[in-house]
C-alpha cells in the first residue's frame, strides 16, 4: 500500500548539517525490507525505550516540514510525538525546528506509513493519529493512491488504544467527503463529527500552517474529521 511518489532525498547545506547533527537524537533507525522507505515486517518499535519514558503517543502521518507537530510537541512536553514522512529534506527541517523549539519529545521515521502501522507499532500503543492535509490525488485515475481507505483504517484501528482518536483535515472537498463516507462505515470507529454540517470542529491542537493558508487563499474550505476507536 503506497500513497506517494517520493521526491528528491538529497541533502545539502543547512539541511545536511542539521541531519548530521540531530539525527542521532530524533531519527528512529528502522530495519528495512526491500526499499528505502520500507519496513522489515519483523521490526518492532519499543516506544518507551525510544523516548526514554512512558507517555501518551501521538503519531502524525505526512509531517511535511514539521510545523504542526513541532508546535504541538513544544506545547505538550508531557506527551510524545512520532512523525512519519518519506521526504528526507522535510524531516531534516523538522528536526532543526524541534531543536530550536526545545522539543526533545519528537522522533521521526522515514518510512511508508502503512508498513509502520501494519507491523512496526504495537497494537493499542498509540493515543492519537493525525493526518493533516494528505495528498488528495485529485485526478480520478489516481484516487486509488489516496491513503484513507477501509484497508488503511483497519491498520489505524490496530494501533490506537480504545478511546484513542484519529484526527484528519483536508482542504479538498471531494476528498473530505470520501474520507467521511469511508470512515463512517468502519466498525472499529465512532464518528465524532458534531460540528456544522457533519464535520468536526477545528482541532485546537492543529496550528495554521503555510500550506493551510495557501488553501484558504485559493478559496478552499478546510474540513476537519475526528474518529474515536471503539
Amino acid at each position: 500500500m503506497v500513497s506517494f511518489v517520493r521526491r528528491g532525498t538529497r541533502l545539502q547545506g543547512k539541511q545536511l548539517a542539521a541531519w548530521e547533527r540531530l539525527s542521532g537524537h530524533y531519527l528512529v533507525d528502522v530495519s528495512r525490507a526491500s526499499g528505502a522507505t520500507s519496513v522489515d515486517p519483523g521490526a518492532r518499535l519499543d516506544a518507551p525505550a525510544t523516548f526514554g519514558r512512558r507517555a501518551p503517543l501521538t503519531v502524525e502521518i505526512g509531517s511535511g516540514l514539521g510545523d504542526a507537530v513541532v508546535a504541538a510537541a513544544a506545547a505538550a512536553p508531557e506527551r510524545d510525538f512520532l512523525a512519519l514522512d518519506v521526504y528526507r529534506p522535510g524531516l531534516s527541517d523538522l528536526m532543526r525546528k524541534a531543536d530550536t523549539a526545545g522539543a526533545p519529545n519528537i522522533r521521526v521515521i522515514e518510512a511508508n506509513a502503512p508498513e509502520v502501522f501494519g507491523t512496526l507499532l504495537a497494537p493499542g500503543s498509540v493515543d492519537e493519529v493525525w493526518m493533516f492535509f494528505p495528498d488528495p490525488w485529485p485526478k480520478k485515475r489516481h484516487h486509488k493512491r489516496r491513503l484513507v481507505s477501509p484497508a488503511f483504517a483497519e491498520l489505524v484501528a490496530r494501533v490506537l488504544r480504545p478511546g484513542g482518536r484519529w484526527r484528519l483535515a483536508t482542504d479538498w472537498e471531494e476528498y473530505a467527503e470520501q474520507m467521511r463516507a469511508t470512515l463512517d462505515e468502519v466498525p472499529a470507529f465512532t464518528p465524532a463529527n458534531d460540528g456544522p454540517d457533519g464535520w468536526a470542529p477545528r482541532f485546537d491542537g492543529r496550528i495554521e500552517t503555510g500550506f493551510e493558508r495557501k488553501g484558504i487563499a485559493a478559496g478552499r474550505v478546510i474540513r476537519d474529521l475526528t474518529y474515536i476507536r471503539r
